[in-house]
């Protein structure tokens, strides 16, 4: 089975084009935004440029492709107003990417807002349950682990499975873990020794039968700081070591791994480039 390492590409010349950039610069698979990631108003898929998008993934040769939810989402929101209309552009989201044949679509699962993580969990769980009932079969949703900055949730695996228990371990319910949101969040893999252990935690919470993709980010800020500062590979708080053990992990090798490391026009290339090196 080939490793895949990507990175999440730009869209400015067309979302089809971004999958051709990122073959460019070496991608084995690319995430996208489907729509602009600060704007609540989503936009329109056309058929055409539904049919470009879905060529240009075997035209590319990617082995896999995800979408990234705006930021804006905050399915925890205790704020019924903006509860709704998280649920709501969520729901578009996934429905643009069943035009795109883009099988899942990872989501930041928000902010308990002061009302408790314990509240925010109960709704998110809500949310989720909400959005399945009314989303398309073919689009999955992958709740992305969380820095825990502020009152975000996710930031806990406990957090994530208390989700999925709540929804009977639906199958279209998966986890996007990101390197730089869990270092952050208390989970040390900076040796193999350490990122073992964190993968048997995770396991043993959640499953590994559930991570379907990963964000490869190193960090800016220490262990356990809660603040997401994404690096470049080998360059953060995290340390190359970590990302050689990613690479080779074979429990692992059914996930692909997507970089969204800072200055991507210039240094996407150079991030693919490094993670690819470390494969034995």
């Amino acid at each position: 089975m080939k490793r895949l390492i990507g990175a999440h590409m730009p869209t400015a010349k067309g979302m089809a084009q971004a999958l051709h950039d990122g073959k460019a610069i070496g991608c084995d698979c690319v995430q996208v935004f489907t729509t602009t990631p600060m704007q609540w108003r989503g936009k329109s898929i056309s058929e055409e440029d539904a049919a470009a998008f879905r060529a240009a993934v075997p035209e590319a040769g990617l082995g896999a492709v995800a979408s990234h939810a705006i930021y804006l989402l905050n399915l925890a929101s205790p704020d019924p107003e903006l509860l709704e209309k998280s649920r709501t552009a969520y729901l578009q989201e996934l429905e643009r990417c069943r035009l795109l044949g883009i099988p899942q679509a990872v989501v930041h699962v928000g902010k308990h807002m002061d009302s408790g993580e314990d509240v925010g969990v109960q709704t998110l769980s809500e949310s989720i349950r909400a959005v399945l009932a009314e989303s398309p079969k073919e689009v999955a949703i992958a709740m992305e682990t969380d820095a825990g900055q502020g009152t975000c949730i996710g930031h806990h695996f406990e957090q994530l499975a208390s989700v999925l228990d709540a929804n009977k371990g639906h199958k279209r319910l998966t986890i996007c873990l990101d390197t730089c949101h869990i270092f952050v969040a208390g989970y040390d893999i900076r040796t193999a020794e350490a990122f073992s252990k964190v993968l048997d935690d995770f396991d043993r919470v959640i499953g590994l039968d559930r991570l379907t993709c990963l964000h490869a980010n190193d960090a800016k800020k220490p262990l356990g700081s809660r603040v997401d500062r994404h690096a470049h590979i080998g360059d953060g708080e995290i340390g190359m070591e970590a990302f050689r053990f990613l690479v080779n992990e074979p429990r692992l090798a059914h996930v692909p791994i997507y970089i969204e490391t800072p200055e991507m026009e210039t240094m996407h290339e150079e991030n693919v480039r490094r993670l690819k090196s470390l494969l034995a």
